[in-house]
């Protein structure tokens, strides 16, 4: 089945989703054809922040460190039961449009999802500082991907026009203001990390022919304005 999901690779909830759909889909004996999409976050982002994480937040969206610490720590129980290790106190933000790119880059040799789970895992588990371009170099070529061509499209604009279709298609198409957010076969749209039931009723709808709307959870995504679980 063809999944088509926007997500950034700083985004927590994308990591979980991910990892819940992939559960969810073996466990069902579905087989998935995942189209990775860009979606940052924070455009403007540096390549890296000289705050911590978790004070960077803190001041993105209007809270106290204290509150952050608790929310990043929720984050994490839900991670965990995913089977990711999210090591929210070490997370090196920074700006991700080099690592959509690289991720475009492996898409096109059949390696989209070992380039995002590679992504993912660098900076939710390792901490490494995503924005880098050494990192993301580092994180290439751990897939496999060939130097010279990461150097060429590093070097270049090459892709960049990628990034901003997935964009363009995200804002105008589906009106997506947080992701992560899918796609199944093409009819039927879920937002957010939502619960493993939900996800199979996604799956199970999407293969039929009639397609109903599914009661999603008001479920944990990442915005402009916050990246937290929702009660």
């Amino acid at each position: 089945m063809r999944v088509d999901i926007w997500s950034d690779v700083v985004c927590p909830f994308c990591y979980i989703g991910k990892k819940r759909l992939e559960h969810v889909a073996e466990q069902a004996g579905i087989e998935l054809d995942i189209h990775w999409h860009s979606f940052e976050l924070d455009p403007d982002a540096p390549t890296k922040h000289e705050v911590s994480n978790t004070e960077r937040l803190a001041q993105k969206y209007g809270r106290s460190y204290a509150e952050m610490e608790e929310m990043e720590r929720n984050v994490a129980a839900m991670a965990a039961t995913e089977g990711i290790d999210f090591q929210w106190q070490k997370a090196n933000s920074g700006n991700s449009f080099n690592a959509h790119r690289i991720i475009h880059l492996a898409q096109s040799k059949g390696l989209g999802n070992e380039a995002k789970e590679a992504f993912f895992h660098a900076y939710m588990t390792e901490g490494l500082a995503i924005g880098e371009r050494e990192v993301v170099e580092e994180i290439a070529s751990r897939i496999g991907l060939d130097n010279a061509e990461v150097e060429y499209v590093l070097d270049s604009d090459e892709l960049a026009d990628f990034v901003r279709h997935d964009e363009k298609i995200a804002h105008e198409q589906f009106k997506v203001t947080g992701v992560p957010f899918f796609v199944f076969d093409q009819k039927l749209a879920l937002s957010g990390a939502q619960p493993r039931e939900i996800f199979l009723q996604a799956l199970q709808q999407a293969q039929t022919s009639s397609v109903e709307s599914i009661e999603q959870d008001n479920s944990a995504q990442c915005n402009d304005e916050s990246c937290e679980i929702k009660h």
